[in-house]
């Protein structure tokens, strides 16, 4: 009976491990770390821990690598590592970690949208999936433009007793990153595009390419060079890029390993046991745990226009999520039917059927 909790336990470890890394990396920035330098360390380290997971798991079953996986590869590493992470670490920095991960549970909604032209999503507004998933999408993006654009009231919840007043230094020596800039949020929402993106890549790519492990260790070392060019000219200065004080460097192992190799792992296994919709609903997990992080640790204050943009999304979040799993119940039951010679609902026909099932 224990190991049908595993899944759960395995996404809430997910899911802390990144509140740790959201609040790390803002820490690390806020004493002077440049985005672009957390971000090519983060993937040095990821990089480091995959490839004996790659080579371990995956040498005897890894499809051959041609030139034009390396390429997909290439592409994926622009798109998913280097201009996500680029762009979520400088709207961390610009923001708070509240706001951060909050603006990206708006990944399942865009990863809708861009899916559509590719033929990888079906709107079907007939139906209450259709609708559902429409409707969600724009309560995410209203809520994401709530947060951007409206500050609203402080929301005094008292003050915590466990604040740690190395916190406290690093924020007030960095007065200049507000909260509630409205930049901080709109580099995560374009983070959050960057990150659907790649999911379009990443599905294409693995049709022809089943070995998510070396994927991933190839796609990390890519946007290590990548990202360590960027990085050299945003910041060319040696003392930028020296891992002192020791914040620095267990920001950077810990994103590196936790955020980014360990997260992928585990979230791989827990897809291969419950699916991938299984995995998004945990995505506001995180927003709490951070929520409650900032609150403790940071002193971050929370406002008025935070709070509902945070549940606006969350609320769309969930109906895209129904109506995601709506729909595919229907396409099981049609498959079924299929099998069975029944007929078919309007708009389960046998050619759309098999479709959606190749896809």
């Amino acid at each position: 009976m224990g190991k049908e909790y595993l899944p759960c336990i395995a996404m809430t470890i997910v899911q802390v491990g990144y509140a740790g890394m959201n609040v790390l990396s803002k820490l690390a920035m806020d004493s002077g770390m440049h985005p672009f330098v957390t971000v090519a360390y983060r993937q040095v380290f990821a990089t480091l821990f995959l490839i004996p997971f790659a080579y371990i798991c995956e040498r005897k079953t890894r499809p051959k690598i041609t030139p034009h996986i390396l390429f997909q590869i290439f592409v994926s590493s622009i798109v998913g590592a280097t201009m996500n992470q680029c762009l979520y670490f400088l709207g961390l920095k610009y923001s708070t970690p509240t706001i951060a991960c909050a603006l990206n549970n708006l990944v399942p909604a865009m990863t809708f949208v861009l899916a559509i032209p590719f033929g990888m999503e079906t709107v079907g507004i007939k139906r209450r999936s259709g609708q559902a998933k429409v409707l969600g999408t724009i309560v995410c993006v209203g809520g994401a433009m709530l947060m951007s654009f409206y500050k609203g009231s402080l929301i005094k919840i008292g003050e915590s007793g466990i604040h740690w007043r190395y916190a406290e230094h690093m924020g007030a020596s960095n007065t200049s990153n507000s909260g509630n800039n409205f930049i901080g949020p709109l580099f995560v929402v374009a983070s959050c595009i960057a990150g659907s993106a790649w999911f379009i890549i990443q599905t294409k790519m693995s049709e022809t390419f089943a070995a998510p492990y070396t994927s991933s260790a190839l796609m990390c070392l890519m946007s290590s060079v990548e990202c360590g060019i960027i990085g050299a000219f945003a910041d060319p200065h040696i003392k930028a890029w020296t891992l002192g004080p020791k914040l620095r460097l267990i920001a950077a192992v810990y994103c590196g390993v936790v955020g980014s190799a360990l997260a992928f792992c585990l979230m791989s296994w827990a897809i291969q046991k419950r699916g991938p919709l299984y995995v998004s609903m945990f995505n506001p997990l995180l927003l709490v745990i951070v929520a409650v992080l900032g609150w403790a640790i940071l002193d971050e204050k929370i406002y008025m226009g935070s709070a509902m943009g945070s549940v606006l999304i969350i609320i769309g979040l969930y109906a895209v999520l129904w109506g995601k799993g709506k729909e595919e119940n229907q396409t099981r039951d049609a498959e079924k039917s299929v099998e069975e010679g029944k007929e078919l609902p309007v708009y389960s026909t046998p050619t759309n059927v098999h479709k959606m099932i190749d896809l």
